[in-house]
């Protein structure tokens, strides 16, 4: 359920929003939609991928976070270090824009009475925490429609295609994530010189770049989430005595 109205500094003085990442929150998401003003956080640390939506078959821009549904292997990271960066459509929740205006979902489980960051100062001004998303969906509506052209002029070039991503790991399980998409390099070359001096002119070229720079993320991945099983399977491995001792 949700209960999305606008944010109004008289109705919601005493709010207060449980900002902390959380998988009880909604974070634990193996893909989050994205834009390209975030391209140049996200290749740090995640592959920047294509999905489809699942209702309309349209394409978005996504940074993989897991290899599996409802696992987000850098949940830890953003509980630890404030700094590491989170997606800006995580980043935002519980806040929506309606026009100019911010609204808020009153029913999401970030929403607290007496927990959390205040939204104003007790003279009713926005408050650093709302100060930052306010500046956040001064990115993320731009964003979206620059995404979205940046989409559009790769599907008329044909640039998009399907990655199947296929990684065995320690414990002897197979995962195979589905229903990606990246660039297609082999197209890119073949561009004539004209469409190349467009997509840099455009700053494309540098988006397109970034994507495939970001695809190096997954063995990343993948070798911090081996790294983690053979810890748990050292753990389970010390016997009885040990333990007690």
């Amino acid at each position: 359920m949700t209960q999305i109205v606008p944010l109004s500094k008289e109705t919601h003085r005493e709010l207060k929003i449980d900002a902390r990442a959380s998988a009880a929150y909604g974070d634990n998401r193996h893909f989050v939609q994205v834009i390209v003003n975030e391209f140049p956080h996200l290749l740090v640390h995640y592959p920047i991928l294509f999905g489809k939506e699942a209702d309309t078959g349209q394409f978005f821009c996504g940074a993989m976070l897991g290899f599996i549904e409802g696992e987000n292997q850098f949940l830890e990271d953003w509980q630890r270090d404030a700094q590491f960066y989170r997606p800006l459509s995580l980043q935002r929740e519980p806040f929506y824009a309606q026009g100019p205006e911010l609204a808020i979902d009153l029913d999401h489980p970030r929403v607290a009475a007496a927990e959390g960051k205040p939204l104003f100062s007790a003279q009713g001004e926005p408050s650093r925490y709302l100060q930052s998303i306010i500046w956040a969906f001064q990115d993320l509506v731009p964003g979206i429609e620059r995404t979205r052209i940046f989409i559009a002029r790769l599907l008329e070039l044909e640039l998009i295609e399907p990655i199947d991503i296929e990684v065995e790991f320690e414990d002897g399980t197979l995962r195979k994530c589905e229903g990606l998409y990246t660039v297609n390099q082999d197209t890119l070359s073949r561009l004539p010189d004209a469409v190349v001096v467009e997509l840099f002119r455009r700053g494309y070229l540098t988006l397109i770049q970034l994507m495939i720079a970001s695809l190096k993320q997954v063995r990343e991945m993948a070798r911090v989430k081996n790294a983690r099983l053979l810890e748990r399977t050292a753990a389970l491995a010390v016997t009885p005595g040990a333990a007690a001792r």
